[in-house]
């Protein structure tokens, strides 16, 4: 059952029945890239979600929750 072969080399742990073979190299190395490219997508969404979703504004600020950036525009106003 499953097409196991029992050619073996040890390429295959049998536990209570089930057989679970080793995977290839390219499925190894497949899933680490995979894995860093949703790391990635996972980072860009965090910085830019609130943008891409319109709960922000991209010119509203990045983060500083300060609105006088040395400017000088609040002395403007007040004359």
């Amino acid at each position: 059952m499953g097409g196991g072969h029992g050619d073996g080399h040890g390429t295959s742990t049998t536990y209570k029945g089930f057989t679970v073979h080793q995977p290839k190299r390219w499925h190894t190395v497949t899933g680490k890239g995979m894995c860093a490219l949703m790391f990635w997508i996972l980072y860009r969404a965090k910085q830019d979600g609130p943008v891409v979703l319109g709960w922000r504004h991209p010119w509203e600020g990045h983060g500083h929750g300060d609105h006088s950036h040395g400017h000088g525009h609040e002395s403007e106003a007040s004359h």
